[in-house]
């Protein structure tokens, strides 16, 4: 049954809802529910906005048509994210995205083109073209031009402002424990409700932050490698993240001398002025990922609890999608590829 409405309006009562942890999932969450008409309150564990959060080391690309590689679903489901995104925050870079090889790794390059189907096939006086800084580096790229990205830490920090604007109580170093008084709890903890998820494994991302005024180019780089992909997206004023995502493993410590040594060497063969740039930042973080390597939302309770995680490498692409799925179900059962259920009959919880 779905939630009920008042007398002589279309829009469902507002529900108490509490969304635990403050990552790119969870502000999704917390601001879209928000905008509904629910009374939010977000739950992070830590006392400083995204110190714990994988979400911080994401090189925050929206790269629909890139991703598909790894699950075709997310060529529509991603186009759906950035046209979210696009509606939501003002400084996204929409310049599209590249995908180059070493010529040894060709086999990686006819492999990547025959599983995305890239828009385009750039040789190089048009790679030189549209960026002049990989003159003579490469022989082609494939360009996917209506793809976007963004600077991780401003993005993270416009959705919480956008999510407390919108009327969510933020609490920030507090301990959530079950049972709730809330209405509704959307668990957005990533790893720490692995207890909760048990096909749920973690993916390990691996990030410098480099900086140098040597180097100019306009949108992220993806440089395809044997054990996987490396990309490098510009944030502006001369800072370059240098990072790789798939690496699968769980260890959660610091980043390894021959991980650092990979991504170095990625940036130089995209430019040898990267020999010379600085090193702001190293990190690592695990990312949750399911079987099928991508996201969900998994219905319990009645609708009275929803476990969303899964982000592997596509968090902040689909995370707006996850969150439209949510707010849907929960105003009227709206089905949602995205949305998986725990018992063959979920209904949305009525409010009051």
């Amino acid at each position: 049954m779905a939630i009920e409405h008042e007398p002589g309006s279309a829009r469902a009562a507002p529900l108490e809802i509490t969304v635990v942890g403050a990552g790119i999932l969870g502000l999704w969450q917390a601001l879209t529910l928000a905008r509904a008409g629910h009374r939010v309150r977000l739950v992070e564990r830590s006392k400083t906005p995204f110190a714990e959060s994988a979400s911080r080391f994401a090189g925050a690309m929206l790269a629909p048509g890139c991703e598909s590689e790894t699950a075709p679903e997310i060529s529509t489901l991603g186009a759906r994210g950035l046209a979210l995104w696009r509606d939501t925050y003002p400084r996204l870079v929409n310049a599209g995205s590249l995908v180059v090889a070493a010529p040894r790794d060709h086999a990686e390059a006819a492999h990547f083109a025959r599983v995305t189907s890239p828009p385009l096939t750039l040789g190089p006086d048009a790679l030189a073209s549209l960026e002049p800084d990989l003159a003579g580096r490469f022989s082609e790229a494939f360009y996917f031009p209506g793809e976007a990205h963004m600077a991780t830490p401003d993005a993270l920090s416009f959705l919480l402002d956008a999510t407390e604007t919108a009327g969510a109580t933020l609490e920030l170093g507090a301990a959530w424990t079950t049972p709730s008084a809330a209405d509704v709890v959307v668990d957005c903890r990533g790893m720490s409700a692995a207890h909760d998820l048990p096909n749920l494994r973690g993916v390990r991302g691996e990030r410098l932050l480099l900086r140098t005024h040597e180097v100019r180019l306009a949108r992220p780089v993806r440089l395809l490698h044997p054990r996987h992909p490396l990309y490098v997206v510009p944030w502006g004023d001369g800072r370059f993240v240098v990072g790789a995502t798939v690496i699968e493993s769980e260890d959660q410590g610091a980043i390894t001398v021959r991980s650092a040594l990979e991504l170095l060497g990625a940036a130089y063969a995209l430019h040898p002025a990267f020999a010379e740039a600085e090193i702001l930042e190293t990190g690592a973080g695990i990312r949750p990922a399911f079987p099928d390597n991508l996201p969900h939302a998994e219905i319990r309770d009645g609708g009275r609890r929803i476990l969303v995680n899964g982000a592997h490498r596509n968090g902040f692409l689909l995370a707006p999608v996850l969150a439209e799925a949510v707010s849907d179900y929960l105003a009227n059962q709206t089905p949602h590829e995205l949305l998986v259920f725990s018992e063959p009959l979920a209904h949305a919880p009525r409010s009051g």
